[in-house]
């Protein structure tokens, strides 16, 4: 094994809006990567998605050629990574691909739950930090705190630190010059046998799978047979390149170097990141490490509302599983919804962009029903089972206890307002574990509770509770015994399956009122009453009552009479008897929509 001395592999790593896309782009502007006419801000932020919510998704790679000064030119590998807590796995995959980070902190805000988050992240793969305080142009900017904070909650030495301002292009060729001298080159050699690692793929429709590689040992060309060690697949490459941002088809990626191959590889299914790649002529003898697999946190149904789209669902749900790994999904049929799927998310925000992928990128119309986490239910015959869908959660009469998932949440806020994030936390079910003052303005509290109660606005509330200078990371921390119950919904007598949900059982009343007052709003009036009902098992918690259209049957009759209008109205009367009997509600996908629309 030898250093391949002149290149850099390196991530950019932060907590959400603290400035990574800006001083990739920087970085890009900088190195001439891109010329000026082609260059746009969040360059590589290419979904309009991120775009428009200015959060980078997707983590994304570029070669930048940089020559400092009276040297020879570096080839420097970057891959800027996404900040929130929900796309963590992202950053996981980009840092297995790299020797060095930069960990950018904000200069107005100081250290956040996901800088530490991605910082231990890093650790863990024993990568080369780089501390950077972003942002200090601003007005606002507390770059002594900044570094205090630095120094004391992340370990760094003051003297490592680099300022720079992205946005104003201060410190940038600073920074350049860090990464060459403090980032350690590859440890590799061209000579033995391939071995590259696949850390992300995309779909395209032309050619089929772009697997993204990093050639961890030997090289990589077209008209090679290679094998996926793992999988067992062989394909023939059939194109290979670097990102410049843009693909950009080379002869060869050698060791060191991150690129891309293509393989003709036509179901989404056949590339599993994670994966090693090897030459089938001469292959290597054991795998690289990998990546720990995924585990969802938040799971929820998707249907069509037209049936007919299902299977332009299926299709589009492959391809998106291709380009991110810790989305997964299994079929199912509801009778309010007829046929979808079980889908799992890593949290709500993940949920929401993969909802709006498949509506934008696939032109699909979809129903998402309520998000739910995954219980374990031990029966009173002693199986244990793993629920993430109302439907499968067991008769109480055979469920000996339950079990919930509890996450252990950091969460870094200004120190005034503290006791209404203690106030928030408590009426969540959390439970207090300790407070710890950053410096006297900015404050971390630490609280056990259970994931449930985060999954869906927690976080917003957080931001709210704090004008906007709160974050959150949290972190599995295992199952407690809970008092869960499966609330259903009733709609004159019949069960709704796609609007039923496990709640604590000190929420259900709540909860169950909210369904009906919505559902009331949104279900149509029919010819005879409607009861909307929330029940705990046999218990009726909470009822609302659509009344029945009423049309004027007198209204032919004028004058005359009054017997004929009586006769009339009992003819009504004796209708609207048999409708409540043989009628059946129909119930307009609009309505679950609004409905599943509650906290």
């Amino acid at each position: 094994m030898k250093k391949l001395l002149k290149i850099r592999n390196f991530c950019i790593i932060a907590h959400i809006d603290h400035g990574k896309s800006t001083l990739a782009d920087r970085m890009i502007v900088v190195t001439d990567t891109v010329k000026s006419r082609e260059f746009r801000d969040q360059f590589l932020d290419d979904m309009d998605l991120e775009r428009e919510r200015g959060i980078t998704i997707k983590s994304s790679a570029v070669k930048l050629t940089y020559r400092k000064e009276r040297e020879d030119v570096y080839t420097l590998n970057l891959i800027d990574t996404p900040g929130h807590v929900d796309f963590s796995y992202e950053v996981s995959k980009s840092i297995a691909a790299c020797e060095g980070a930069i960990l950018v902190v904000d200069a107005v805000q100081g250290i956040e739950a996901q800088t530490l988050a991605n910082l231990y992240l890093a650790m863990e793969h024993e990568l080369k930090i780089i501390p950077v305080i972003n942002k200090i142009d601003l007005k606002t900017a507390r770059i002594n705190e900044v570094k205090r904070q630095m120094v004391d909650s992340l370990g760094v030495e003051e003297d490592e630190i680099i300022q720079v301002s992205a946005k104003e292009n201060i410190g940038t060729k600073e920074l350049l010059d860090a990464i060459v001298e403090r980032v350690p080159p590859p440890v590799g050699s061209r000579e033995e046998p391939l071995q590259a690692l696949i850390f992300d793929s995309s779909y395209d429709s032309y050619r089929g799978v772009v697997v993204y590689v990093r050639v961890m040992n030997g090289f990589l060309e077209s008209g090679m047979q290679i094998e996926m060690m793992n999988k067992g697949s062989k394909y023939e490459v059939k194109e290979v390149g670097v990102f410049t941002p843009n693909e950009q088809p080379v002869e060869r990626i050698d060791c060191g170097e991150v690129g891309y191959m293509v393989c003709n590889i036509k179901e989404a299914r056949e590339v599993v990141v994670g994966d090693t790649v090897t030459d089938l002529a001469r292959p290597a003898q054991k795998p690289l490490p990998g990546y720990k697999s995924v585990k969802p946190m938040v799971f929820s149904g998707i249907y069509p509302v037209s049936n007919e789209d299902y299977e332009d669902l299926k299709s589009a749900m492959e391809k998106l599983r291709l380009s991110d790994s810790s989305f997964i999904y299994d079929a199912e049929t509801s009778a309010a919804l007829g046929f979808g799927f079980r889908c799992g998310f890593l949290g709500l925000l993940h949920m929401e962009i993969i909802q709006e992928r498949l509506e934008r990128e696939f032109n699909l119309d979809l129903i998402v029903s309520s998000p739910s986490v995954n219980y374990r239910v031990k029966t009173v015959s002693g199986e244990v089972q793993e629920v993430d869908n109302p439907t499968k959660f067991p008769e109480r009469e055979k469920i000996e206890q339950v079990e919930e998932p509890y996450v252990k949440c950091y969460i870094f806020a200004p120190a005034d307002s503290l006791g209404a994030l203690m106030k928030l936390c408590e009426n969540k079910r959390g439970d207090f574990v300790s407070t710890k003052y950053l410096d006297p303005t900015r404050v971390q509290l630490t609280y056990n509770m259970p994931l449930s109660e985060i999954v869906i606005d927690f976080y917003d509330k957080i931001k709210s509770s704090t004008q906007g200078y709160g974050s959150l990371d949290y972190e599995i921390i295992g199952y407690r015994r809970s008092d869960i119950v499966k609330l259903d919904i009733l709609i004159n007598g019949v069960s709704c399956d796609a609007l039923s949900c496990l709640v604590h059982r000190d929420k259900a009343r709540s909860k169950g009122k909210d369904l009906a007052a919505k559902l009331k709003d949104t279900i149509p009036k029919h010819l005879f009453k409607i009861a909307i009902q929330a029940a705990v098992g046999g218990d009726i918690i909470a009822r609302e009552t659509v009344t029945a259209l009423k049309k004027h049957v007198t209204g032919k009759c004028y004058g005359g009479d009054i017997t004929r209008k009586r006769k009339l109205w009992e003819k009504q009367k004796e209708g609207k008897k048999k409708m409540r009997r043989i009628g059946q509600v129909d119930v307009p996908k609009e309505a679950f929509l609004k409905a599943m629309r509650i906290s």
